[in-house]
């Protein structure tokens, strides 16, 4: 693994924080989490100016622990104009809480005004590039630093596809100077939906513009996979991390769960196996704990 020049630090191994789980951080941070995000919606101040009473709770960990934030309703990808109103509550918190780095979604969320709820694909266009490139600008410039864009997973594509979606992701976070936020189980889903080889994917991605890498469950429905965050991280996820681990080099990564919580127990030990792959990739790349053996990827000859 070759030392890379990143522009984001490596804060080690994060969970999502989410309130089903919230009394075990009331008295210390648990081991090993070492940062947090929280989604950035549930903390911002409402459109009447009020801050939900969430934002105590989220003042008092950022004394103990570095948080980023995360949104889910930039809609940066939408043919609609960025919302002033949104943009100016979301740099609020930020020059409150002071996070490590936000981000948001490539993804459209809605259109007119409209709010989906709902993280959707987009063609990947030479029209559809240079549209969000000009988006991310303007927020980047309004907010005063770079952010990330995450990959989302998808389960249609555009026949005006142009290109590939790394390819459009490569040259998007050239074009707007932001970073990645890696999300390994996403290109795992979508390559088992669309039929493509993740690793190409990885590949394609420069390694100083990933600054972060979720990990989370998913359905699988049997025709297609579904990024639902409500099971256990499987295994060839956990082998693309390794994978990527080596390949990008020292990047935060987490643990995403919303829903079927189980026991804060059972979200421990997959902290602490993203924690045991960390500490596995040093400079000279990636050794399996004693006892491993290393398996060949089932759309791989080999990682």
């Amino acid at each position: 693994m070759k030392k890379r020049d990143s522009l984001f630090p490596d804060l080690g191994v994060g969970i999502g924080f989410r309130r089903e789980f919230a009394s075990h951080f009331s008295k210390q941070i648990p081991h090993p989490v070492s940062w947090i995000e929280v989604v950035t919606e549930n903390y911002m101040a409402w459109e009447n100016d009020i801050q939900p009473p969430a934002i105590k709770t989220l003042q008092r960990l950022r004394k103990e622990i570095p948080i980023v934030l995360h949104g889910v309703s930039l809609s940066i990808g939408s043919a609609d104009p960025l919302n002033p109103s949104y943009l100016k509550r979301w740099k609020s918190l930020i020059d409150a809480v002071e996070p490590a780095w936000v981000s948001d979604h490539l993804c459209w969320t809605g259109v007119n005004g409209e709010n989906l709820h709902d993280l959707m694909p987009l063609p990947y266009t030479e029209e559809a590039l240079q549209h969000v490139a000009n988006k991310i600008d303007q927020v980047q410039t309004f907010l005063k630093r770079r952010i990330l864009i995450e990959n989302v997973s998808s389960y249609v594509e555009f026949n005006q596809s142009a290109m590939t979606e790394w390819e459009f992701i490569n040259e998007l976070l050239k074009r707007a100077d932001c970073g990645l936020l890696l999300d390994v189980n996403n290109v795992y889903v979508s390559s088992k939906n669309h039929g493509f080889n993740p690793l190409d994917y990885l590949r394609a991605i420069p390694r100083n513009r990933v600054g972060q890498i979720h990990l989370a469950g998913h359905s699988d429905l049997g025709t297609h996979l579904i990024d639902t965050h409500d099971e256990p991280i499987c295994e060839e996820v956990w082998r693309l991390y390794e994978w990527s681990r080596e390949h990008f080099g020292p990047v935060s990564a987490m643990v995403e769960r919303d829903g079927n919580f189980p026991r804060w127990e059972e979200l421990e030990k997959e902290l602490l196996r993203v924690k045991e792959i960390q500490t596995e990739v040093s400079d000279y790349g990636y050794r399996l704990p004693q006892g491993k053996a290393a398996q060949p990827f089932e759309i791989s000859a080999a990682l």
